[in-house]
């Protein structure tokens, strides 16, 4: 499975939609936490070029926020982008 990352804040509904579907589906991820981190939340903004969060990456892709994983989902992608190419 493609490494997953979520940056991510203990306040936010959507982190935690986000959150669910990842363990609904099983998936381990890395949960960065933005929470009084400005320093992190800038490094995220750096990357994504977003402040919001959920922001999630699987692998090197950069899926966006909630909404784009349960598009991703709702598609039948989900589960292609988390299985490694060979």
């Amino acid at each position: 499975m493609n490494d997953v990352q979520i940056y991510s804040s203990a306040y936010c509904p959507f982190c935690i939609r986000a959150e669910q579907l990842l363990q609904a589906k099983g998936v381990e991820y890395k949960r960065i936490s933005v929470d009084g981190e400005p320093e992190v939340r800038r490094e995220m903004t750096a990357k994504a070029g977003r402040t919001s969060v959920p922001q999630i990456w699987i692998g090197e892709h950069h899926v966006g926020g909630c909404d784009d994983l349960y598009a991703l989902e709702a598609r039948g992608e989900l589960d292609t982008l988390l299985t490694p190419q060979a």
